[in-house]
Order: structure tokens, then sequence, then C-alpha cells
């Protein structure tokens, strides 16, 4: 992670500067006397550009004089209305503008401390990068931005309001991390130790292999993971920030009724016997991104000490063609007691989430579950890779994700649910078919996931779109996202935590 350090405001004597300026202001404080050390030299530079102060605008000085190499300023937009938002982006803008320093000071202007905070959050999640892999890289092809200290008149408030930002950004990491590993070191089995990590911020850790699952019924999990030499894995984390019971016994107390969030990792998916076309089948080692986001999740809520009971589940399998591999035909019976026929083994992530969803309402009786996964190709069709599909049974539950979305950039949008695309479903032979055509393949997928929430408030993500994001944004690398994990975390904070 990038080392944030948070001073009063003080010009530095070398190195680099970057300046959040709002749209119509003029240079004050730490610019100010930046732009009269350097002989009004970025103040030239400014109205050559002719630079207004919109959002994430940018204007790179180099070597502007008094011992700076560069200086750059970014527009922040109208400074009152530049939420928490526009203040992560425009700090994610300046840290991708410093990159080729070693270390920069950035100065946020009038804002309050938490807006200080935020910047930082935005210039730390901009500057990840998942180089584990590359040993030939040149020297002057890596960024080298590793420190920024982050100037604010009351450096100890915005420290404090950094701790817990901090905790979110390792869970982001975490899961970008686990999205952008390559499927051969990222296994179901793998994936699963990398989760039994989480016990060291006091996450209760379970985890349970094909012969637990084989006990309990997964008939649908299973039936995903039987084609594959790599075997199967189902991980129950859990949270106790608000004190609570959750899981203990067959049903938690009700009033230790956890959050539940559940999410399909399927760790590589090459539609098993229903083979997926050669071209951008790499792609599908990010298949897992909905477990990657609530592992994320989960270590977010424990670093920053969120006071709330949550759980995580994480369904994780491989789905390989071979002579084991399940068929198109064959008929699996779930956890839940349902059957269904799969007549094609690419919906198999609806297969993985119908067992651990059915788990996780009968074993915690959770307030309400949602589950992520890269669910169907047909939901970058009909959203592009702007929002995330979301169903929900539940109104309440549904408007308090778009609002959430809304505040962090992870945005959603919702989709219908109904009877008429549930009776797409219905099969000759058993209760259900794991697909109803092509025509709204999207929503008759979350039609099947409802059939295994039991009536519990509930919501689906399809993250399909989102998880994965072939440019750089303000705040996101090119690359795995993370999406969710912000989105989550600050529906947790914003209602469900106590005192």
């Amino acid at each position: 992670m990038l080392d944030i350090t948070f001073a009063k405001p003080a010009l530095p004597e070398k190195g680099a500067l970057a300046l959040l300026l709002g749209e119509g202001e003029s240079l004050t404080g730490l610019g100010a006397a930046a732009d009269t050390a350097t002989g009004g030299a970025i103040a030239r530079a400014l109205a050559a550009a002719s630079f207004k102060g919109k959002k994430n605008e940018t204007v790179t000085i180099l070597a502007p004089g008094a011992g700076l190499s560069r200086v750059v300023v970014v527009g922040l937009g109208k400074r009152e209305e530049a939420d928490g938002r526009a203040t992560e982006e425009a700090g994610g803008t300046a840290a991708a503008a410093l990159s080729a320093e070693p270390a920069g000071v950035l100065d946020v202007g009038p804002a309050a401390p938490a807006r200080a905070a935020e910047a930082a959050l935005g210039a730390v999640l901009r500057a990840w990068r998942f180089d584990k892999y590359r040993t030939t890289e040149k020297p002057e092809d890596k960024p080298k931005l590793a420190r920024l200290t982050v100037a604010h008149a009351d450096a100890t408030k915005a420290r404090a309001a950094w701790t817990p930002l901090k905790g979110v950004a390792d869970g982001v990491f975490l899961a970008r991390e686990l999205v952008s590993e390559p499927p051969n070191v990222l296994t179901p089995a793998e994936m699963a130790e990398r989760c039994r990590a989480l016990a060291k911020l006091g996450i209760e850790v379970e985890v349970l292999g094909p012969k637990e699952m084989k006990k309990l019924g997964f008939g649908a999990l299973l039936g995903v993971a039987q084609g594959s030499a790599n075997e199967p894995r189902m991980v129950v984390m859990q949270w106790h920030g608000a004190g609570g019971a959750a899981g203990k016994g067959k049903r938690a107390a009700k009033a230790a009724r956890p959050l539940a969030f559940i999410g399909k990792g399927v760790t590589f998916d090459t539609g098993g016997i229903s083979l997926k076309p050669a071209a951008g089948m790499e792609d599908m080692k990010w298949d897992m991104a909905g477990a990657g986001t609530v592992v994320g999740l989960m270590a977010a809520l424990a670093g920053r000490k969120a006071k709330v009971d949550a759980v995580g589940l994480v369904g994780l399998v491989e789905n390989m063609p071979s002579g084991t591999a399940q068929r198109p035909g064959d008929v699996v019976k779930t956890y839940s007691g349902q059957t269904v026929e799969v007549l094609n083994t690419d919906a198999e992530g609806r297969l993985v989430l119908a067992d651990v969803l059915w788990y996780c309402q009968e074993r915690f009786d959770p307030a309400f579950m949602i589950d992520l996964a890269t669910l169907t190709g047909a939901i970058v069709i009909s959203l592009g890779h702007e929002n995330a599909g979301l169903f929900s049974n539940d109104d309440d539950l549904a408007q308090k994700l778009i609002a959430a979305g809304q505040a962090t950039g992870e945005g959603v949008w919702r989709m219908p649910l109904g009877e008429a695309y549930d009776k797409m479903l219905k099969s000759d032979i058993a209760d259900m078919k794991n697909i109803g055509g092509r025509p709204g393949g999207a929503v008759t997928a979350a039609q099947f996931l409802q059939r295994f929430v039991n009536g519990k408030p509930w919501a689906h993500l399809d993250i399909a779109g989102t998880a994965w994001s072939t440019k750089d944004k303000p705040c996101v690398p090119k690359g795995a996202t993370a999406f969710g994990v912000r989105l989550l975390d600050r529906l947790v904070a914003d209602h469900h935590e106590k005192g």
C-alpha cells in the first residue's frame, strides 16, 4: 500500500506537490506559497492551460523551480458540491499524475479533515498494483510513488478519519489480489487457505471440504465440481463486531441475527461440458470475483472493527470438462431438497449459490442475505460495465444498496423479478431447470436463486460487467476492481452498526 502520512501544510524543499483546486478558485495557502516560491510559474501554467478546476481536470508543471520536481493541479469541481466521492477521485487522479515521483505532498485546500482522509483513500486505491509475477520489468516502467503526505491544518483529525478508511482499503486490496491471481495458483483449496488468514483479524473461519459437503447434501455445488481434479471448498467467515452469537447452534438467536454475504467462487470456469469458446476464456479466472468481494468485505469490516455481526460464505469450485464432469441433462438434488435439471453446465454459478444460500439461511437466520456473482453475460449486454445488476425481494434493502452505490461510485441498477420469468425455469422432469433460455437471461438466473432464499430479505448483485476494468479509472487501476467491497461496507456503516 502507498505509505500515507498527515501533516500541517508546509512547502516541501524538494520533490512533488499536488494541489486540489475547486472550480473558480484561486491559488491560496500552500498553492499560493508554491506559486510565490516558483516566481508565478504555477499561475502562468494554469492560465496557459485554461484550467477551470472542473472535476478531475489536470495540469502538470515540470520543474517549476524552488526545488520542486513537478506540481500537479487537479480540479475538484465546485467545492461546495464536492462530496467524499469527488474528493476520493481527485486524490486518485493526483496519485496517478505523481506516479513517476518517489514521494509527494497532497494539499486538499480548505476542506474538512474527513475530506483529507478521503483524498488519501482515493490515492491509495489508485496507486495499487498487482506485480508479484513481473520479473523482467524495467525500473523506468515501474510506478515509483511510495510515500504521500496529505497536508491539512488539522492533521490529527485527518489521521483519525483515515484509520477506518485504511481498513477498508486493505479489504479492497485483498479482493483485488484474489481476483488477479492466475487459476493455476488460486485453486479452491488455496483460496480457502487464504481465507483462514483472516483469523488474525479476529474473524472465525471454518472450511468445509467435499466430505463434509457430501454429508450435508450439497448436490448442486458438488455436481459443478465433479469434473475437476481440484476439490471444492466452502468457507464460512464470522465477524462478531456487535458481540452477537451468530451461528451457534442450528439457528442463531433472534437478537443476534447477523448480516449475511454470499459469494460465487468459481476459481476457473471452462463452461464444463458446455465448453466456452476459446477466445477470452482466460478471463474466467475472475469468475470467483463474487467470493473475492465477500472475503475482502469481511477483512474490511474486521479491519475497521465494525460494530456489526456479519457472516460471509463462499462456495469455491473449479468447473472443468472431463470424464467425470457433469453432463447436460443430469439431475442434481440441492441441499434444500429441490431438484434441478442441468441443461447447461456453463450456468454453474447459480448451482453453487443454491446450496450456499439455503445453508446460510438455515444455519444463521440472517437479517438479510446479499449474494454477489459474476453470474451472466446477459447483464453485461443490459448494463455494460457501468452498473451491476441488482435483483431483490425487498424494496428497503434495494433502496439502501442503490444509495450506497451512489455514495461510493459502485453503481447498481435494479432489475425486475416476476412470476412470468420464474415460469421460464419449469422443467419436464425435475423441480426446475438451470436455464430459462436466452431472453432475460440475467433475470431468470436471479429467479433461480430466489428459489433458495426461503423468503429471507435478499438481494443478488450480478457483477459480471463490473468485476474487471479494461481501463484505468480515478480510483481503480486497470484490472480487478473489487467491486462491492466499498458498496457493502457503506451499506453496513450507514444502516447496521451499533453505537
